[in-house]
């Protein structure tokens, strides 16, 4: 028995990919995804994982002094404001009881 494998040539080059489908006998789950670069602007791409959204890291040492030292003191933990319950009770019941029904 003869078996015939059926190849297609194509002539591919660099742009074939942003015009057409890519052409795979076997196709890979991919999940639109949007990532955000450091300075804010977005690019929608296919990623395999079920992500909405990759922000990719800022690097700290190309910002300026003034930029780092506020961008570090971002990054460090919040101080719990302590709360003191002064509260002075000088309710009296007794001015009350004429309201009161029997």
């Amino acid at each position: 028995m003869n078996l015939i494998y059926l190849t297609q040539l194509r002539y591919i080059s660099s742009h074939s990919a942003s015009i057409t489908r890519p052409h795979r006998i076997i196709y890979t789950r991919l999940y639109p995804t949007v990532v955000v670069k450091p300075d804010g602007s977005t690019i929608n791409i296919r990623y395999n994982e079920p992500r909405q959204i990759i922000k990719l890291p800022l690097n700290i040492w190309t910002l300026s002094e003034a930029e780092r030292k506020h961008r570090l003191e971002l990054r460090k933990p919040k101080q719990k404001i302590k709360y003191e319950d002064d509260i002075e009770d000088d309710f009296d019941s007794k001015r009350y009881l004429n309201f009161i029904k029997k």
